[in-house]
């Protein structure tokens, strides 16, 4: 990365505005999270920049609860409450010129009530925060902190009139999974984007084709917990801007072809203590997994109904789901075991982690994160029982429980989970429940394609 492109880091604001006009930067664009995971933002020229640092640009508080299609739904703190605002402050610490928007860069923005002065219970990025914070109240840890490794699976589509949703898969040829160069990917998509996600400072390590045409993995860094959400979080918006800027379509959602496969968001998770060691890692102990590890796991699967709300959000989620499918199907962990709920990946040492493979693509990154982070804190406190690992391939119903098999059941859990929902907040939850059960209602009330082709013609 040149010094031109580099971040502005850890600079004030004259600073800052000074630096990015050197850069040829005239406009800064500031994006934040909605309840959802998918990115809001407003561009302001540079020279408001110090203006909007010292009051915060103003947004209506019901952007966190509209939906995809623009809908407002009935979240407390919104409709409700006539529509106020919410102030959003840049954080400078992230801003970072954009590859394919000359002379934009982009940062986070943090978000605050203006009444209260407190972040709005549904923020995602804050939920995060809250979490982390509670790590040695809940779990006694001693101050150990979680470092997360993002993994992400995205379908790249192209516009097709005569397909059912105006859009087919990019490339179309399957079978070249874990591939690389222009037999799977003939226009250089993955090439383009690693670079740009690059020079964005996202931390990529690698990408390659997945197992469906059009469908790609791109591999990010671990780092601690919030930075991870956040590059997770600038990730989706990265790839879904730069598709756009292709003519393509980018899509996170879980299962978006009836005759593919699915798109998975799998965490690869660690504790450090204060001195850097990793405490998951015991040489003498049984797997090499130390007691803290074995209670982590242990945490993740007793709350892992109540977490499916969290990482498998939508109604299409459940259509990923099944057996053979590679997605979860049943609470449950292995050693290296990728038909596992929970995969416990070879390395030991320093490498020694979790990979948490219940997550599909749609999942809001800080509400994964937070999720995750929380299973585990409540097994480092309550040390439930670890059953034993999965054997062998792992889609046997009499073998472990079942994950839920709709939303509707996956919230049911997260409301009855009183642990989780304790170290979430009763705000956020009150917030998602509701936004999710309006989606659920909306779906129920809606005529589908599916329907129509089932019953029209003979019934």
């Amino acid at each position: 990365m040149s010094e031109a492109s580099a971040p502005l880091r850890g600079q004030g604001t004259p600073e800052a505005v000074r630096a990015l006009r050197e850069q040829g930067t005239d406009v800064v664009r500031v994006i934040y999270p909605d309840l959802i995971g998918a990115d809001r933002g407003r561009d302001i020229l540079v020279g408001q920049l110090p203006g909007a640092c010292e009051h915060g640009l103003t947004f209506c508080r019901a952007v966190y609860h509209t939906s995809p299609r623009g809908d407002v739904v009935p979240v407390a703190g919104g409709l409700d409450a006539g529509l106020p605002d919410i102030c959003v402050h840049p954080d400078l610490s992230t801003l970072q010129p954009l590859p394919w928007e000359p002379g934009v860069s982009w940062c986070l923005g943090d978000t605050v009530d203006p009444r209260t002065g407190e972040p709005a219970p549904e923020s995602p990025r804050d939920l995060l925060r809250r979490v982390l914070a509670s790590t040695a109240d809940h779990a006694g840890s001693g101050g150990l902190t979680p470092v997360v490794g993002p993994e992400l699976e995205y379908f790249l589509c192209e516009a097709d009139a005569g397909a059912p949703s105006g859009w087919v898969p990019y490339g179309g040829a399957t079978g070249n999974v874990y591939s690389a160069g222009r037999r799977g990917d003939p226009d250089g998509h993955l090439l383009r984007t690693l670079r740009q996600l690059d020079a964005l400072g996202i931390g990529v390590i690698a990408g390659n084709h997945e197992f469906d045409g059009g469908q790609f993995e791109i591999n990010l860094t671990h780092s601690e917990a919030l930075d991870a959400a956040d590059r997770a979080f600038r990730f989706k918006a990265a790839v879904k801007e730069t598709a756009r800027h292709e003519g393509r379509l980018a899509t996170f959602m879980a299962k978006p072809f009836n005759d593919l496969g699915g798109s998975g968001f799998h965490l690869h998770i660690s504790l450090v203590d204060a001195a850097g060691h990793n405490v998951f890692d015991d040489p003498g102990a049984r797997d090499g997994l130390s007691a803290t590890a074995r209670h982590a796991i242990a945490g993740v699967l007793a709350h892992a109904p109540a977490l499916t709300a969290l990482l498998n959000p939508t109604i299409n989620s459940y259509k990923r789901f099944g057996p053979d499918t590679l997605a979860p199907w049943l609470i449950d962990w292995g050693l290296d075991n990728r038909s596992a709920m929970v995969r416990i990946p070879p390395e030991r040492g320093a490498g020694t982690r979790l990979e948490l493979r219940l997550g599909d693509a749609s999942a809001n990154p800080y509400l994964v994160i937070a999720g995750a982070v929380a299973g585990i804190l409540l097994g480092i406190r309550d040390k439930p029982e670890l059953p034993a690992p999965l054997e062998g391939y792992g889609y046997d119903v009499t073998s472990a429980p079942l994950l839920p098999g709709t939303l509707t059941t996956a919230l049911d859990a997260l409301e009855a989970d009183e642990a989780l929902t304790g170290l979430l907040g009763a705000g956020f939850t009150g917030a998602f429940l509701t936004y999710k059960r309006n989606e659920l209602e909306r779906f129920q009330q809606s005529v589908t394609d599916w329907e129509f082709t089932e019953y029209a013609f003979l019934i």
